[in-house]
């Protein structure tokens, strides 16, 4: 006994023959679960207008939405982009023409003036994207 302290003679050769996979499966599961809690504040639902369609409906696959930001301010932003009136309508004027059923997502300060989100939804609609969303933010 006086030269087996801590253990035992016999294991010292044994090979490890197996690995405890219990706790990498606990670390996937905990992952798991913050990815599907945080997906959920990622992801924000939109209240969908959507308009009649034209006679010349195109494909029914979209290549995305057109994002358009609208600040306090007045400054329109689309796809993070600062733009001008101009440069939003030859934007959209593009995307109706790649994909007719091409949708503007419309984000707004709260504190925008009404007139300058209808212009600029009238703007959209006037290049040929008749399809939008407005973003909100739901209350808890």
């Amino acid at each position: 006994m006086a030269g087996n302290i801590g253990g035992s003679a016999e294991g010292d050769d044994e090979m490890i023959s197996g690995i405890n996979v219990t706790p990498l499966v606990d670390i996937t599961l905990v992952l798991l679960i913050i990815f599907m809690v945080t997906t959920s504040y990622i992801v924000k639902e939109a209240i969908e207008v959507t308009l009649p369609r034209t006679t010349n409906a195109g494909v029914s696959t979209s290549a995305g939405p057109l994002a358009i930001t609208l600040t306090k301010e007045g400054g329109i932003y689309v796809d993070g982009v600062r733009r001008s009136e101009e440069e939003l309508k030859a934007l959209a004027r593009a995307a109706a023409l790649r994909d007719s059923d091409t949708r503007a997502l419309i984000s707004a300060d709260r504190d925008a003036l009404h007139g300058s989100v209808v212009h600029v939804i009238d703007l959209v609609k006037g290049e040929g994207l008749s399809r939008f969303a407005i973003n909100i933010e739901r209350v808890p």
